[in-house]
């Protein structure tokens, strides 16, 4: 989810497209520099500690022997991981289903659900789109601890003091990382490109100056029957080392989800043509530079390769560099739960929170407070927890693997119904795809007692809520209309029985029918009405963007009164007073300081009604009452908002 849907990995919000979709606007090269800053920080942060868990015992299972023929198995099983889940499912075949230009597991969903036809089918996507979305923020609770903690080891090559410190270090870097969110990462966002090039490029020249020593690995590592000795040798053990093995690929959902950042091509450009062949490069090199020690020399390297494979005159810099990269690929991380949140928030899958713009230019740069300190919180205590990488990896990869997955289901959803795709063409991709996603989330779900359940429990927890607050919203919508008499009839009754004052009067509806319960409670204890009363529905489209001429509707209903709809993407900020100003059709243009906004504030009564259970029915209370006031949501002046209360029973 990083939908987040979740978004899977995600992006810093400094580079998101404004509306208008700005994806292909400039040289394909600069948005390409661009991504490898963002796109690929959590995956580029992989060769640090994948290789080296491969080898590792897990779950009391003696670790893999380090030979030719392990290591020429792995290497191998690390290329064709790539290849088939990074090149073939997300850059060539899932990229393609993009939601005008938006990717990730709710832009994909929104995009289902708007070209389906039959709502029914869609329901358990919508389930697995919300799950995706929740299990992301499981990822993105162990990225930063995972790969700032991984980086801050290397320290302790620069001075064996420093072992003591590594993991008071990493809680300050990560408490320092969290704490700069307000400000917003548009000026430190341009050093990523570059800072994440350098990284890069360091990853394969390293490579590279060990390869020169066995170059014979590169066609090893290609020769997919390598990947099958592997297999075939150790059974068992090797499909638990699979569970390591997608270390390398962590990430890859990334790729899809910051589609919308940057466009399909340039993502797809800088994988293959530079980040792949860096990675690859880096990966193989650790493999030669093991196979050219003896026996007990490799033994002792297998245990942390990356940082000894670093020459002496270069390791500080180069550990630094390390370290620097696992802090964009966590600023990522976190980026990307904003734009999820956001998202799911203007979708209904959950309650408003406060929302902060951090950049006049950037409109998709965002902080939000409450998810930025439990995240900051949660990631700390599984430091404090793990307190290594190594304990760490026991917890890595359910999340990431369960989302994949789960994108492939989608992919078939889009397939068969959307592109029309018969079942002889389809079946056999969607088949491969499977296979080697039950293989990796299988392998993960190995982990389970030894960490894993930390990243699946928070995701269950996470859609538990996620699915009770959209369950419970359209229980209360389907309580309030009960009873409620159509907005024409209650114009011309109210007309003739209530006195009208000057000015504007705006009530918030939640639906586009009957009468807001605000404009009830005001007529039923204040006896007034204004000269123009607007009923306004704001309305969350299926698209990430609505065009500007298409933003409002308004009807008018006689005897002073309008109906008002005003369309918003689900990445775009509802800046109600900025689209009034646009608005006239509805009479005279809007003036603020003659405008008074209604808004209801709900309580809600739990009760035996046969909707929800009542434990969810307390749940989506609590919800309620510490969800965001629409007044910030909205952008509404404070000095001229009116809440009016109101009990709901579900």
């Amino acid at each position: 989810m990083s939908d987040q849907v979740q978004t899977g990995g995600g992006a810093p919000d400094a580079v998101h497209a404004a509306p208008g979709h700005g994806h292909h606007q400039g040289k394909l090269i600069a948005l390409a520099i661009g991504a490898i800053g963002v796109v690929f920080g959590d995956i580029g942060t992989s060769p640090l500690y994948a290789f080296r868990e491969t080898f590792a015992s897990h779950h009391g299972a003696p670790g893999i022997q380090v030979d030719p023929v392990h290591i020429h198995g792995v290497l191998s099983l690390v290329f064709w991981s790539m290849m088939i889940v990074v090149t073939f499912k997300y850059v060539l075949t899932i990229m393609k289903a993009d939601n005008k230009g938006e990717g990730g597991s709710l832009a994909l969903l929104a995009l289902i659900n708007r070209k389906s036809e039959n709502a029914k089918w869609t329901g358990p996507f919508v389930l697995l789109g919300v799950f995706a979305t929740a299990l992301f923020y499981g990822d993105s609770m162990i990225t930063p601890a995972m790969s700032v903690l991984s980086a801050t080891e290397g320290l302790q090559y620069v001075a064996p003091g420093l072992k003591p410190m590594i993991v008071p270090i990493a809680v300050g870097i990560l408490v320092g990382l969290f704490a700069i969110q307000s400000r917003g990462t548009e000026k430190v966002g341009k050093l990523f490109g570059p800072i994440m090039m350098a990284y890069f490029l360091t990853l394969a020249a390293l490579g590279i100056m060990h390869l020169s020593v066995m170059p014979s690995i590169v066609l090893e590592t290609i020769n997919p029957l390598n990947a099958l000795n592997f297999f075939l040798t150790d059974g068992f053990r090797a499909f638990v080392a699979m569970g390591s093995v997608v270390l390398a690929v962590t990430g890859a959902e990334a790729l899809y989800a910051d589609m919308g950042h940057f466009g399909r091509k340039p993502i797809g450009v800088s994988w293959l043509s530079f980040v792949l062949p860096s990675l690859m490069l880096n990966y193989m090199g650790q493999g030669a530079f093991v196979l050219s020690q003896d026996p007990a020399g490799a033994a002792a390297i297998i245990k942390d390769p990356f940082f000894l494979m670093i020459p002496d005159m270069v390791r500080v810099p180069v550990i630094f560099l390390a370290l620097a990269a696992t802090i964009i690929a966590s600023q990522a991380v976190i980026s990307g739960a904003f734009s999820l949140t956001q998202q799911a928030i203007q979708l209904g899958f959950m309650p408003r929170m406060q929302i902060k713009h951090t950049s006049a230019s950037a409109a998709g740069q965002i902080y939000i407070p409450t998810l930025n300190w439990g995240l900051m919180i949660m990631v700390i205590i599984l430091v404090l927890f793990f307190r290594s990488s190594s304990n760490l990896a026991a917890a890595y990869g359910i999340a990431v693997t369960g989302a994949m997955f789960i994108d492939t289901l989608l992919l078939a959803a889009v397939l068969v119904t959307l592109w029309r795709w018969p079942l002889w063409k389809a079946a056999p991709l969607v088949l491969v795809f499977i296979i080697v996603d039950l293989a990796y989330l299988g392998a993960n779900l190995i982990k389970v007692p030894d960490g894993g359940w930390v990243p699946l429990t928070m995701g269950l927890l996470i859609f538990t809520m996620l699915t009770t607050w959209s369950r419970g919203r359209a229980l209360m919508r389907q309580s309030m209309a009960e009873g409620t008499i159509p907005m024409e009839i209650f114009a011309k009754s109210a007309h003739s029985s209530a006195q009208r004052v000057p000015g504007t009067a705006i009530f918030m509806a939640s639906t586009s029918a009957g009468v807001p319960s605000a404009l009830l409670h005001n007529i039923k204890h204040n006896k007034v009405l204004h000269e123009r009363v607007i009923v306004l529905t704001v309305e969350i489209q299926d698209v990430p963007f609505v065009a500007e001429e298409n933003r409002s509707q308004c009807k008018d209903l006689g005897q002073g009164f309008y109906r008002v709809s005003l369309k918003y993407g689900f990445l775009e900020e509802t800046d109600v007073p900025a689209a009034l100003k646009t608005v006239n059709m509805c009479g005279e243009p809007f003036d603020m300081m003659k405008t008074s906004f209604f808004l209801s504030r709900q309580t809600l009564i739990a009760s035996s009604k046969p909707g929800m259970a009542i434990w969810r029915e307390k749940l989506f209370a609590w919800m309620l009452r510490n969800a965001a006031s629409a007044m910030s949501f909205f952008r509404l002046p404070s000095n001229r908002v009116v809440e009016l209360g109101s009990q709901v029973e579900i």
